[in-house]
């Protein structure tokens, strides 16, 4: 007799990773486990506080290959890159960067992001998505989605955001190049979700709270990936709870990573890395520092 048809597939434990003003923890990508659907990197930064004057400060640094996504729950960045744009990002809102053949941005905490004691606060989930191999070389651009533009749907005591790509009979405005799984969902307790088969990758990260899939119980930093063989998957909140279900179409091949630079060519990666040192990448207008490369 043949066991059940497995529905979790492994379960991924964050590393901590320090960035000098804060920490994140990086589920993705993980030892055995490039990607998930299009998702390359996996952040989940803070909740942190800083202390007064002090907040995120992300000096401008290149990107090629890809396109990075950041999502807000607390604070707010200063978004400046080298297309001129220079926006502010709240709770909810997308910002979405195709790097494409090559990019330059920085993150910062405004002041207006600041309370009376001069103190700010970040929460949020920043990833990478890799692009299509005949998308790499695309012209770089910049799209900003405020929240109420994004499609949002309650059922059963869950509250869903699409951020990227489709779910749950919705489609984000967000451009997207190859079918993606991306929403925020906030569950109240003992809420159940169902996690729908649309997409053949689908991953499941625990943000908030514990939930249970499969008799199992999940805690906040855990990113449980799905088999892709199971069907429709329940998600039952053992107590409030917020997750980020991330997935979709499995990636045209592996990629390189270094640095912040991803391709399907090493030569490419190794082009970009003499770029930057030679400084041959656009400047970032109006923010005229640079993050180096590691070991430089």
């Amino acid at each position: 007799m043949t066991g059940a048809t497995p529905i979790v597939e492994r379960v991924l434990e964050p590393r901590t990773r320090d960035l000098g003003d804060f920490a994140v923890r990086r589920a993705l990508p993980a030892p055995g486990l490039q990607t998930v659907g299009p998702f390359i990197f996996f952040d989940h930064m803070g909740p942190a506080e800083f202390g007064p004057g002090q907040g995120v400060n992300v000096r401008p640094h290149p990107h090629i290959g890809l396109a990075t996504v950041t999502y807000l729950y607390e604070g707010a960045f200063m978004h400046r890159d080298s297309l001129g744009t220079a926006l502010v990002i709240r709770p909810g809102d997308v910002n979405w960067m195709v790097a494409g053949r090559g990019i330059v941005h920085s993150e910062r905490t405004p002041a207006e992001a600041r309370d009376a004691a001069g103190r700010a606060r970040a929460h949020g989930i920043q990833t990478w998505v890799a692009l299509p191999r005949h998308e790499e070389e695309r012209e770089p651009s910049f799209a900003h989605h405020p929240a109420a533009t994004l499609p949002q749907l309650e059922r059963g005591g869950a509250k869903l955001v699409v951020i990227a790509g489709t779910a749950y009979g919705l489609r984000s405005p967000v451009q997207v190049f190859s079918p993606t799984l991306y929403v925020d969902a906030q569950l109240r307790a003992g809420a159940v979700l169902d996690i729908e088969p649309e997409h053949a990758e689908r991953g499941c990260y625990v943000a908030q709270g514990i939930v249970e899939i499969d008799g199992k119980q999940y805690a906040t930093g855990q990113f449980v990936v799905l088999a892709n063989s199971a069907g429709v998957v329940q998600v039952r909140a053992v107590e409030a709870s917020r997750l980020m279900l991330a997935g979709g179409a499995p990636l045209d091949g592996s990629r390189y990573i270094d640095w912040n630079f991803v391709s399907s060519s090493r030569e490419r990666i190794e082009t970009a890395k003499r770029d930057w040192r030679e400084r041959r990448f656009a400047p970032v207008p109006g923010d005229d520092e640079r993050i180096p490369l590691p070991g430089e």
